[in-house]
């Protein structure tokens, strides 16, 4: 029997990169999986994929910032799939400004999306859970950027940070309901977010595009960048049972970049 068989999965940010890597993780794992994204196009890619391989998905466009949004994708993946197991709130932006230059904007945008977005995830999933009167697995995305704070990443790990202190708040409220709450930290990682950052990274600084992706890779022990499959291997870890007595954590998968 896989580890996730019978199991329904809700993975935002699922179109692409981490989250995409994710749900086809869980689906092969035996999970059904609601796809939640912005992007139409990119989610019923991700589904199409599932479903050719023998599995089962749905997709739900949602902003994650949006709490109202958030709730009704919960609910429609429990009426759709007919169970609700296992919330992974991926979806995430990132930001590269120097402190002294952030805008009230920007601060307000990537706060609703990389920390109200994880909360209203955290809210929904647990009140699914309660009203159906079962165990529940809530996982959340973090990141190196949430136990180091980096240079012109500033806003960025700071919401990195608040991730994971509402994961260890919401394992210590929940967890008399059976409900475990842990997070990922992934590092660098091959996507379409470190091409952004690498881009935004070469305007401020002046250094050639791909330099500050380099520098970064030549830090990792392991001596390769990340894949998003290396983040779903663990995030599958944690949505399946050999992590039942684990809750509140936020363990570093990097590579070997930053220790703690």
């Amino acid at each position: 029997m896989k580890n996730l068989e019978n199991k329904v999965a809700l993975v935002t940010g699922a179109g692409q990169g981490i989250g995409r890597a994710i749900a086809l993780r869980l689906a092969k794992e035996g999970a059904k999986v609601a796809i939640v994204d912005l992007h139409e196009e990119k989610m019923q890619a991700v589904a199409d994929e599932i479903k050719a391989a023998g599995g089962e998905a749905v997709i739900y466009k949602a902003d994650v910032s949006d709490r109202d949004n958030v709730f009704a994708a919960v609910d429609y993946t429990e009426r759709e799939l007919g169970d609700f197991n296992i919330i992974v709130n991926n979806a995430g932006i990132a930001n590269i400004q120097g402190i002294l230059d952030l805008t009230p904007e920007e601060v307000d945008n990537i706060m609703k999306v990389n920390v109200q977005g994880v909360l209203w995830g955290i809210q929904a999933a647990a009140k699914k859970f309660k009203q159906r009167g079962q165990k529940g697995k809530i996982i959340n995305a973090s990141s190196i950027a949430g136990h180091e704070g980096f240079a012109l990443l500033g806003i960025y790990s700071a919401t990195k940070f608040a991730v994971r202190a509402l994961t260890q708040a919401a394992a210590k409220e929940l967890a008399s309901d059976g409900i475990t709450v842990n997070a990922y930290c992934p590092g660098v990682v091959g996507t379409d977010m470190w091409v952004e950052i690498d881009r935004r990274m070469a305007e401020i600084t002046g250094a050639p595009i791909g330099e500050t992706y380099k520098k970064y890779v030549e830090g990792i022990a392991l001596g390769r960048a990340e894949t998003p499959e290396d983040v779903a291997a663990f995030v599958s870890f944690l949505a399946g049972p050999d992590s039942d007595y684990m809750t509140g954590q936020a363990p570093l998968i990097d590579g070997g970049l930053v220790y703690r």
